[in-house]
C-alpha cells in the first residue's frame, strides 16, 4: 500500500497530508493528487456557489426581466429557466474545435460564456420566481427548498409555514430555526428535534412547551431548565412578550449567558461508524465531511445526501451518486470529475449544467448527449483519443492564474473565473473576507451598485410591539439596521475576547446592554459567530434597504413576534455564523478525569464546555 505523504498547498503554504485510501481513489478514477489543500479546494469549489443574491436581468432569449441568480453586469447569457429546458434552441449549435495553441481552462472559459444558462436552478414548482432553487414547491420566497410550502426566506425541507431558518427539516410554522427537524410551532432554536410550542431551545429532543431551555429530552413546561406546572408556565411565559422587540433582545442575550453554562457535545453525529465532521447521519466510514445524511465511504464532504458513496471533495451531492470528485451540485451520477451541476450523467468532466448524458468532456448545456468535447459531437474512438491528448495538453500547457498558481489536469477551475464575486457566494459566508483581501487571494468581487430604493424609516424606528404595528408598514422602505452603523477599523479575532475599537457600537446594539472592553462573549451574552466579523462583514449584506411583504406580516401577527431589524440577506448571514465552521480541530472532553480525544468543529479558544459523547450522553441523558 502506498504510503502517506506530506505536501504543501500552493495556495495557503500550509502542509497536508494525502493518506493511503486517498492515493487508492485517486488511482481508482485516475487523476493525480491534488496541490490544494482540502480547506482551499472547498473555498476554491464554493467560490462558484452563489445560493442568496437574486437579481433583476434580462433574458439573452426573451428579453422579458427575469430574476437571476446572475447579476446584470455578468456577461454570461442567461436564459430564463422554463426557455433554458425548452428545445426552443440547440446547445449543440455552441459545438466548436478544441484549440492546441491556447489552454485549457483559458478557452473553456471564454466558451462557456457563450452557451446560455439557465436564470435559477428550481424545477417543478409552483410561484417560486424569487428562489434561487425550488425543488417540487410552492408560493416560496427567497429560498432553497425542496418539497416546501408557504416557506420564506430559508433553507429548508419537507416544511411548510416557516420564516427564516437554515436547515429546517419537516417544520411547519417555525421562525429563526437553525439544524432543527421534525418542529411544530418552535421559535429561536438551534440543534432541536421533535420538539414543539417552544422558543429559545438548544440541543433539545422530544419536548413541548419549553422556553429557554438546553439539552432537554422528553420535557413538558420548562422555563430555563427549571420545571413548572402547566398553569404556571402559562402565566409565567406572558411575562416574555416575544411580540416585542426589546423584549426580544433581553431574552437573546439571557438565553445566550444561559446556555454557555452547559457542556456540548463535541459534534453532532447519529446513527453513524468512523466519521468525522459535523451534522453527520446515517453514514459510514465518512471523513472531515459536513452536513451529510446517508453516505458511504466519502472524504471532504459539505452537503451529502441519498446514498452518496465513494466520492471526495464535493459540495451537495447525492441521490445514489458514486466516484464524484471535485464537483458541485451533482446527482445521480457516476464518475463525474471537476464539474458543476450535473444530473443523471456518467463519465464526465469539467462540465456544466448537463443532464442525462454520457461521455463529455468540457460542455456545457448538453442534455441527452454522449461522447461530446466542447459541445461537438464526436465518435467514441475520436473522443477517446482527443480527450487523452487534451489531457497530456492541459499538463504541457497550463494554465497560470494571475496570483501565479499552476493549474494542471486534475485541478477544479481556478477561482478567477467563477461567474461570481466572491461576496456573491456561500464561500463568503463560511469563510467571510474583506474586498481587498478576496481581491489579494485572486477571487473576484461585485460591488452592487446602490440601492435605487430610498429608505423611509430607520429600523430602530419601527413599532417596537408587533401589536401596533398596522399594514402601513407594507409601504414603508426599511433601512437595515446594519447599513445604519458604521463599520469598524479592523477584524475582531476568534477569542471571544472584545477588543480595542472594534466595532463597539454594532456590537453594544447586538448585546442589548452597554459593555467593557476585555469581555468574554459568555459575559456580554452572545456567541462568538456574532461577535467575530470583518470590516466587510459588518455593513449590510444586502440593498440596504428592504420591505415587510404581505405574508410575513401576516405570520408576525399570527405568531406574535416583532418585526426584524435587519434586512434578509443579514439575517440570512446572522444564522450562517451560529453554523460551527467547516474546519475541525483536535481537542480533548472537557469532563473532569476523562482523557478521551476527537475532532471537532469547537476550536479550543471557545469558551462552550466541549464533552465527548459518552460523557454527554451520561451527563445529558
Amino acid at each position: 500500500m502506498t504510503q502517506s505523504k506530506t505536501k504543501t498547498c500552493q495556495n495557503c503554504n500550509i502542509e497536508f497530508i494525502i493518506e493511503p485510501e486517498d492515493f487508492e481513489f485517486y488511482k481508482k478514477i485516475d487523476v493525480p493528487e491534488p496541490t490544494f489543500c482540502p480547506e482551499c479546494r472547498m473555498k476554491r469549489r464554493i467560490n462558484f456557489r452563489n445560493e442568496i443574491k437574486l437579481y433583476k436581468r434580462k433574458c439573452d432569449f426573451s428579453d422579458k426581466t427575469i430574476i437571476s441568480l446572475y447579476n446584470p453586469d455578468n456577461s454570461l447569457k442567461v436564459y430564463d429557466q422554463k426557455i433554458w429546458s425548452s428545445d426552443k434552441w440547440d446547445s449543440m449549435e455552441y459545438g466548436q474545435e478544441y484549440d492546441f495553441n491556447k489552454s485549457f481552462f483559458e478557452q473553456f472559459y471564454n466558451f462557456s460564456k457563450l452557451v446560455p444558462r439557465p436564470h435559477n436552478l428550481s424545477i417543478n414548482s409552483i410561484d417560486c420566481d424569487y428562489c434561487k432553487l425550488a425543488i417540487n414547491s410552492k408560493n416560496c420566497y427567497l429560498s432553497l427548498c425542496s418539497s416546501c410550502e408557504n416557506c420564506f426566506f430559508t433553507t429548508a425541507a419537507h416544511s411548510k409555514d416557516c420564516f427564516d431558518a437554515v436547515w429546517l427539516i419537516k417544520g411547519e410554522l417555525c421562525y429563526e430555526c437553525i439544524n432543527c427537524s421534525n418542529c411544530y410551532n418552535l421559535f429561536f432554536s438551534q440543534y432541536v428535534d421533535n420538539c414543539m410550542n417552544s422558543a429559545f431551545l438548544y440541543n433539545c429532543r422530544n419536548c413541548q412547551n419549553c422556553f429557554g431551555c438546553v439539552n432537554l429530552r422528553h420535557k413538558k413546561y420548562y422555563i430555563f431548565n427549571k420545571p413548572y406546572s402547566k398553569e404556571e408556565y402559562e402565566e409565567k411565559i406572558k411575562e416574555y412578550s416575544l411580540g416585542s422587540f426589546n423584549n426580544f433582545n433581553k431574552i437573546k442575550k439571557e438565553f445566550n449567558k444561559f446556555k454557555i453554562k452547559f457542556p456540548i457535545k463535541f459534534a453532532e453525529i447519529n446513527k453513524s461508524h468512523n466519521v468525522s465532521g459535523n451534522n453527520i447521519s446515517n453514514s459510514k466510514n465518512c471523513f472531515n465531511c459536513f452536513d451529510i445524511s446517508e453516505t458511504l465511504g466519502c472524504k471532504n464532504i459539505f452537503i451529502g445526501l441519498f446514498n452518496l458513496k465513494d466520492s471526495y471533495d464535493i459540495y451537495d451531492a447525492g441521490t445514489n451518486s458514486e466516484l464524484v470528485y471535485e464537483g458541485i451540485e451533482v446527482g445521480s451520477c457516476k464518475n463525474v470529475l471537476f464539474s458543476e451541476t450535473i444530473i443523471s450523467s456518467h463519465d464526465i468532466q469539467y462540465s456544466i449544467n448537463c443532464h442525462s448524458s454520457s461521455n463529455l468532456f468540457a460542455c456545457v448545456g448538453l442534455r441527452h448527449k454522449q461522447y461530446c468535447i466542447l459541445n461537438k459531437q464526436y465518435t467514441k474512438e475520436s473522443f477517446d483519443k482527443l480527450r487523452t491528448k487534451i489531457k497530456k495538453h492541459m499538463n504541457d500547457m497550463p494554465y497560470t492564474d494571475k496570483k501565479g498558481r499552476i493549474y494542471r489536469y486534475g485541478e477544479f477551475f481556478p477561482p478567477e473565473l467563477s461567474p461570481f464575486g466572491y461576496n456573491e457566494t456561500i464561500a463568503n459566508e463560511y469563510f467571510p473576507l474583506t474586498k481587498e483581501e478576496a481581491i489579494k487571494q485572486g477571487y473576484n468581487w461585485y460591488d452592487k451598485p446602490k440601492s435605487e430604493y430610498k429608505p423611509t424609516i430607520k429600523a430602530s424606528n419601527l413599532p417596537d410591539n408587533i401589536k401596533d404595528v398596522d399594514e402601513t408598514i407594507l409601504k414603508e422602505v426599511i433601512a437595515c439596521e446594519n447599513a445604519c452603523h458604521s463599520r469598524p477599523a479592523s477584524v475582531i479575532p476568534a477569542t471571544g475576547v472584545i477588543p480595542a475599537k472594534a466595532g463597539i457600537q454594532r456590537i453594544q446594539k447586538l448585546s442589548g446592554s452597554p459593555i467593557k472592553l476585555g469581555m468574554t462573549e459568555g459575559e456580554l451574552g452572545m456567541t462568538e459567530g456574532e461577535i467575530k466579523m470583518t470590516e466587510e462583514n459588518t455593513s449590510c449584506a444586502g440593498s440596504s434597504v428592504f420591505r415587510i411583504i404581505p405574508q410575513e406580516l401576516k405570520f408576525y401577527k399570527k405568531m406574535n413576534l416583532p418585526l426584524p431589524h435587519l434586512c434578509p440577506d443579514c439575517r440570512h448571514r446572522e444564522r450562517i455564523k451560529q453554523r460551527n465552521p467547516l474546519k475541525l480541530w483536535k481537542r480533548k472532553c472537557m469532563k473532569k478525569g476523562c482523557n478521551t480525544t476527537f475532532q471537532t468543529t469547537y476550536s479550543p479558544d471557545r469558551k462552550e464546555i466541549v464533552y465527548c459523547e459518552k460523557c454527554y450522553n451520561k451527563e445529558v441523558g
